[in-house]
C-alpha cells in the first residue's frame, strides 16, 4: 500500500510538469511486456519512439512501477499493456492515467469477450494470456495498427503496410506450428508446466495443459497441488514437464522430485518462454521466434 501511495503523488507531481516535446517528432510510446513491445517495433519501426518497461524474464504478474516507469508512463503518447490483469500489480497507476486522460489502451481489447478463457485467479474473470493462439496475435496486430494510425494519421500508410507484412508473417507461423505439432501423436500432447500460461496454447492446438501454480505465478503451488500433479503425470505416463523461463525453476524440480519418488521417472524438457520473450537479438527476443522455439521444444520432449 505505501508503494502505491508513493506512486501516486509522484504521478501527481510528474503530470503537473508533463514535457508534450520529443527529440525527433515521433510519438511516445510505452509498451508493458516484451511481447507488446515486439508487436509496436514490428508496426512502427522507426516511425515512433517506443520504451518497454519489462526486460527479458520479467514476469509481469509481479511487476510494480519504479519512478522511472512513472515517469516514461506520464510523459506517453500512448501505452499499450496486455490488459485482463495480466499486469496485476500496475493496475492502479493504469487507473491514474486515466483519470489524467492518458491514453492507455489495452491490447485485449481486440479479442471478442467470447473467445476468452474463463479465470478464476483474475479480477477480470479471464485468463489474460491470450497471445499464445497465433489467431489471436493476428487479431491483435490488426487492432495496434489502428490504433497507431488513428493517433498517427500522417504514418497511417507506413503502419498499414508493415501490419499487413506481419500478418503475412504470422500465418505463415501459424501453419508451420501446426504441421509441427502434427508429427506428435494425440495421446502424447500433455502439457505440464509451472502455471497455467498456455491455455490458450492447448484449446488452439489440441493440447491437454496442466500448470502447477494455476494462472497466477502471485499464487504458490501447496505440497497437495505437487503430489496430485504427480499422480496425474505417473497416471498419463508423461515424458517431460517444463521450466517457464519467467518462473522460478524451484517449483517444477519440486514436481520432478515428487515424481522419482514413486517410482517413476519424468524428465524437465526445457525452458519455454511464457510471460516474456528471450533476450534481445537473439530469434526467442521475437515473438515469432520464441513461438517456433517453444513448440520445437515441446514436440521434441514429448516425442
Amino acid at each position: 500500500m505505501k508503494h502505491i501511495l508513493a506512486i501516486a503523488c509522484l504521478f501527481t507531481l510528474l503530470f503537473s510538469c508533463k514535457n508534450d516535446q520529443n527529440n525527433n517528432g515521433n510519438l511516445n510510446i510505452v509498451t508493458t511486456t516484451t511481447l507488446i513491445t515486439d508487436l509496436v517495433t514490428q508496426i512502427g519501426g522507426d516511425k515512433l519512439n517506443i520504451q518497454g518497461l519489462m526486460g527479458t524474464g520479467v514476469d509481469p504478474h509481479l511487476y510494480k512501477a519504479s519512478e522511472g516507469d512513472v515517469s516514461k508512463l506520464v510523459n506517453a503518447d500512448l501505452i499499450f499493456y496486455g490488459g485482463l490483469h495480466l499486469e496485476g500489480k500496475l493496475v492502479e497507476v493504469f487507473e491514474k492515467m486515466q483519470s489524467q486522460n492518458l491514453q492507455t489502451i489495452a491490447v485485449s481489447d481486440a479479442l471478442d469477450p467470447k473467445t476468452l478463457i474463463g479465470s478464476e485467479y483474475f479480477a477480470s474473470n479471464y485468463d489474460p494470456h491470450i497471445w499464445f493462439d497465433v489467431h489471436n496475435w493476428e487479431l491483435i496486430t490488426a487492432f495496434v495498427v489502428k490504433k497507431l494510425s488513428e493517433a498517427d494519421p500522417k504514418n497511417k500508410a507506413f503502419y498499414e503496410e508493415n501490419g499487413k507484412n506481419y500478418l503475412e508473417e504470422l500465418k505463415v507461423l501459424n501453419a508451420e506450428v501446426k504441421s509441427t505439432i502434427s508429427t506428435l501423436p494425440a495421446e502424447k500432447r500433455i502439457l505440464v508446466t509451472a502455471h497455467d500460461a498456455f491455455n490458450y496454447f492447448g484449446k488452439a492446438y489440441g493440447f491437454d495443459v496442466v500448470g502447477l501454480q494455476g494462472l497466477s505465478t502471485a499464487t504458490e503451488a501447496g505440497v497437495q497441488d505437487v503430489q496430485n500433479l504427480a499422480n496425474f503425470i505417473i497416471e498419463k505416463n508423461v515424458k517431460a514437464i517444463f521450466v517457464e523461463s519467467s518462473v522460478p525453476r524451484r517449483t517444477i524440480e519440486a514436481l520432478q522430485a515428487a515424481v522419482n519418488s514413486k517410482n517413476h521417472k519424468v524428465e524437465i524438457g526445457g525452458t519455454l518462454y511464457s510471460d516474456a520473450l528471450g533476450n534481445a537479438g537473439t530469434p526467442e527476443g521475437t515473438y515469432i521466434g520464441m513461438f517456433k522455439y517453444n513448440v520445437n521444444t515441446i514436440v521434441n520432449a514429448l516425442r
